[in-house]
């Protein structure tokens, strides 16, 4: 279980990065100007976690894959969700409200059915 959390919490904080990245550019005029200097700083830094989360996670499932993308996908989801509403004002609708639970069943799916 120690290597889903580290793991988890790696991707976790890649992808929370990644918003930050991408998205950080209609937030802050600073980003919107430094396209290069954001791609060379964070992308090291995400990909770096990314790898590490993905080495653990692939630890706790026995050497498979494809658990921990369904989960690194549905971690990524929530946390767009979260800093989309936080920092830009986009409500949760229905349609976006159905997503975050099938993203959210996903990951159950992923950790709890063994």
């Amino acid at each position: 279980m120690r290597e889903l959390l580290i793991g988890a919490g790696l991707v976790f904080i890649g992808q929370t990065l990644i918003w930050y990245q991408t998205n950080g550019q209609f937030v802050w005029e600073s980003f919107r100007k430094n396209p290069l200097l954001l791609a060379v700083v964070f992308g090291t830094m995400i990909s770096y976690l990314l790898i590490m989360g993905t080495r653990y996670m692939v630890a706790y499932f026995d050497g498979l894959l494809w658990p921990g993308r369904f989960i690194a996908f549905g971690m990524g989801i929530i946390s767009f969700t979260f800093l989309t509403w936080y920092y830009l004002g986009e409500s949760i609708n229905l349609k976006t409200a159905v997503s975050l639970l099938l993203a959210t069943t996903l990951v159950c799916i992923q950790v709890f059915w063994k």
